[in-house]
């Protein structure tokens, strides 16, 4: 919020005190505002910044903050004592449910952190723990097992707040609460009665790769800061414990003192683009705290010039001054700033909003048949995006009923976010006059311009299917599959995909089935094939582009 401010009042006159507070995350948006502020305080000395963490490297900010004064506010922690295992876990997994179930059997009352990496892990740990601790009858307390992750439903995360089980008898071994919780539980919020943490040493990290244009979530070991918020987590209220699921060694020798800055990690095209907008044009020479890799940097200038949102020069265009005025990734922002050109506006809209908030299908484990067969009933023939337009259209359609949802296995905070979204994209759009408008719902070319539309954003998110039945990034050739959730019934020839994911396997999720014509009509800049690889796409768009020529040659005949 404070870097769009930034946009219309460079010097933000607004504020007489600014404090960001965690500032040992490193998100990209703080390490931008770092930046961004310390050259405002250059032009505002009665402006007084405040930076604050639990786990701040205090010497390097002081120096990048020209000798700020350093304040310590000592704190109110209970002592909180650690172990460490004598050797490595081969599954951490595995290790973590032993170690809560070796607590509730032998330590005194209290609840339970245990800190995973995702949640398909949360969830598969607290059926087995419910599974452990069931089968050793009334010998052991009651529990409730809670999971907690950002995508969790409202009422489900609430549950983090209600009080342990009471014991079956009276004198009888005491009810524990047992939070199994991604690194979300280390600052966002705190739980009363914690008295003992597991930390397995992991989380999932955002990593990127500039030569594939890939980001993607890998677990990766955590820093000494994060596992000193995670102990810390143990002693809020009373002394506790916690359990290191790595050795001393470990902690000493291979964890990194800090986690490794989000902007060193990262796809920098919005970053880039909200600092053009701020007038910043000498991008190597801005005082980032810790400077990204010149090769991101360029990759970043080279997607945006694609897009058009940056001439040859590097100067932001009309384009991409409409186009930063969007709190979205580049590539979405061109889809919409295009859309009234496809008369679909209305829709690209509703779509932008969908895939700006989490996963909208929920599918319990109880009841993953109806919930694939709900889902069924949103797809659309030709792929994911128009799935999710079906979604909200059924949900505005039924007056955003949140019974409506639960009866759909719809997340209804997702919905009721995506609506939210898309308002403030609709007072975005009417404020640079952007039309609003949709094509007749009954003509041919209704979802035909929408996928257009879509394709003018994603054009360098194409992947294309080979003779050999698997699909190929075109550019960058790197093997991929559909995502299982996909909900196409074929194989397109050409699809465009939102997400790179990579797990076991190398994924495209939320896809949707384009034309190749289209690639040659809507970017025939990027598909430029005196630039392309030798791969089988190019064998076809050079038919496609000759096909072309033929027509074009016969007209003028």
């Amino acid at each position: 919020m404070l870097l769009r401010e930034a946009m219309a009042d460079p010097l933000l006159e607004r504020y007489k005190v600014i404090v960001l507070d965690e500032a040992h995350e490193r998100t990209l948006a703080t390490d931008v505002l770092f930046g961004l502020l310390k050259e405002v305080l250059k032009n505002r000395p009665d402006l007084k910044l405040v930076v604050m963490s639990a786990t701040l490297e205090a010497e390097k900010f002081q120096t990048y903050f020209s000798g700020a004064p350093l304040m310590k506010v000592p704190g109110r922690l209970h002592p909180v004592e650690i172990f460490y295992t004598q050797e490595p876990e081969r599954d951490y997994l595995e290790a973590a449910i032993r170690t809560v179930v070796q607590i509730h059997m032998c330590e005194p009352a209290g609840d339970i952190l245990v800190f995973l990496t995702g949640e398909e892990e949360i969830e598969d740990a607290c059926r087995k723990i419910n599974k452990e601790i069931n089968n050793m009858g009334d010998q052991v307390g009651l529990v409730k097992v809670v999971p907690l992750y950002s995508t969790l439903p409202p009422a489900m995360q609430q549950k983090i707040f209600e009080p342990a089980p009471a014991p079956l008898r009276e004198g009888g071994p005491p009810g524990r609460k047992i939070v199994v919780s991604t690194n979300i539980a280390e600052t966002s919020l705190t739980i009363d009665g914690i008295v003992y943490v597991i930390d397995p040493g992991f989380s999932k990290q955002k990593v990127y790769n500039p030569r594939i244009r890939v980001e993607s979530l890998l677990v990766s070991p955590i820093s000494k800061a994060s596992a000193h918020q995670r102990a810390g987590r143990a002693g809020r209220t009373q002394p506790g414990k916690c359990f290191r699921l790595y050795t001393e060694k470990s902690f000493n020798d291979d964890l990194q003192p800090q986690t490794y800055p989000e902007i060193l990690r990262s796809n920098l095209a919005n970053t880039v683009l909200t600092l053009k907008k701020l007038g910043i044009d000498d991008l190597v020479h801005f005082d980032f705290m810790d400077p990204p890799a010149p090769e991101t940097l360029m990759r970043a200038l080279e997607v945006l010039n694609y897009l058009g949102a940056l001439d040859d020069e590097g100067n932001l265009t009309t384009l991409g001054e409409t186009m930063s005025e969007f709190p979205l990734d580049p590539q979405m922002s061109k889809m919409l700033v295009i859309s009234p050109k496809y008369n679909c506006s209305n829709e690209i809209l509703s779509i932008s909003a969908m895939l700006s908030v989490p996963n909208c299908f929920l599918r319990p484990r109880e009841a993953q048949k109806a919930a694939d067969e709900a889902k069924a009933r949103f797809g659309h023939i030709d792929g994911d995006h128009l799935t999710l337009l079906n979604v909200y259209h059924a949900y505005k359609q039924n007056n955003e009923d949140p019974q409506w949802c639960y009866e759909n296995f719809i997340n209804a905070r997702a919905l009721k976010s995506a609506d939210n979204v898309r308002q403030q994209l609709v007072r975005i759009m009417t404020r640079f006059n952007l039309k609003l408008c949709s094509t007749d719902f009954n003509s041919r070319d209704y979802y035909v311009n929408i996928r257009k539309a879509m394709l003018s954003g994603y054009f360098m998110q194409v992947a294309h299917l080979e003779r050999t039945g698997h699909y190929l990034t075109v550019k960058d050739n790197q093997v991929v599959h559909l995502h299982p959730s996909n909900c196409l019934d074929h194989k397109p020839e050409w699809v465009i995909y939102n997400e790179y994911v990579l797990t076991t396997r190398n994924f495209i999720r939320t896809v949707t089935d384009i034309r190749g014509e289209w690639l040659i009509d809507i970017a025939p800049h990027y598909y430029d094939l005196s630039n392309f690889p030798s791969c089988e796409a190019k064998r076809v768009l050079e038919r496609l582009y000759n096909k072309r020529e033929r027509e074009r040659a016969a007209s003028r005949n």
